[in-house]
């Protein structure tokens, strides 16, 4: 079989180069010198045939088909990353580390401490912690990007071999800021009242997949953000309308900066889920989760 031009260190040298913008720079992070870098590069292009770095001003900065090359090799990056820990994990049965997602609509001091505490038990178990929102956490579990989601929220995928457990419940609260046309609307609100107002909403973190959103009643005026922390601010802010946690805002609903409004439609409590694949076996995983549960009941949106 012919040696194949692509390998793992050339695309390691590719990303550092392009994170870094300099051969010298990115020679210092790997531990390499200048030249050695140099000649993998110059290598690949040659058996390649195409040009993947060019020079502007002093960054060496990626062509089109250098860009392309380095968004498939990242890919194959961390595959080989997950590759590298599931079979430590066989191996010892600890996860060397772990990847897990926060859904947005959570509030994570409780979630933090609990890691705090793990950590200090376990200070060499390296945790990767991610923030998404709706289907984008499902597509992370079921693609393997991530161990474990904490709040993950329905529908959950039909994908056989997901293992979920009730965490807590999401008490959506239907708010505007003080001085929004619609404090000044008689309550209940309608579906068509509340329509033609712009409403914020948080964007569904999905890559892949289908995005998800959720009590959304607006028809065409939407303010796009990225986090639940985000969509607080633009409605405290008075940009538009929209649903929020209740025990996230209970101080701005005491304040009178948010206002709650009436509608016709009554939202029950949603709940949210601890989730992760049965096929995760490993102890780190599996401690964590234990001591989410045993503090479930502190656990707030």
């Amino acid at each position: 079989m012919p040696q194949l031009p692509i390998t793992l260190e050339a695309i390691t040298v590719l990303d550092a180069i392009e994170k870094r913008g300099s051969y010298a720079s990115a020679a210092e992070l790997l531990g390499k010198v200048p030249s050695a870098l140099s000649y993998i590069v110059q290598k690949l292009e040659e058996q390649l045939q195409v040009t993947i770095f060019q020079k502007q001003g002093r960054r060496s900065v990626l062509t089109p088909a250098g860009k392309h090359l380095l968004s498939e090799g990242r890919l194959i990056l961390e595959a080989v990353e997950r590759l590298t820990v599931k079979t430590q994990t066989i191996a010892n049965g600890w996860e060397p580390k772990l990847n897990i997602a926060i859904e947005s609509i959570l509030q994570s001091n409780v979630i933090f401490s609990v890691l705090n505490e793990f950590l200090k038990s376990h200070p060499s178990v390296e945790i990767d912690i991610s923030e998404e929102i709706m289907n984008g956490a499902w597509e992370s579990l079921v693609d393997d990007k991530i161990d474990m989601i904490i709040g993950a929220s329905h529908p959950i995928p039909k994908q056989k071999g997901i293992q979920t457990l009730s965490l807590c419940d999401f008490d959506p609260v239907f708010v505007v800021s003080s001085d929004h046309p619609l404090t000044r609307q008689p309550q209940p609100l309608s579906d068509q009242i509340i329509a033609a107002h712009r409403a914020v909403v948080a964007h569904d973190t999905a890559r892949q997949w289908i995005a998800n959103t959720s009590a959304v009643i607006s028809e065409d005026k939407f303010f796009y953000v990225p986090t639940i922390e985000y969509k607080i601010n633009a409605q405290l802010a008075g940009i538009g309308c929209g649903f929020l946690p209740r025990q996230r805002i209970q101080k701005y609903l005491d304040s009178g900066e948010l206002i709650e409004l009436q509608i016709a439609e009554i939202h029950q409590p949603l709940p949210l889920f601890l989730a992760w694949k049965i096929v995760n076996q490993g102890k780190a995983l599996k401690t964590i989760r234990d001591m989410l549960i045993a503090r479930k009941a502190e656990i707030r949106c």
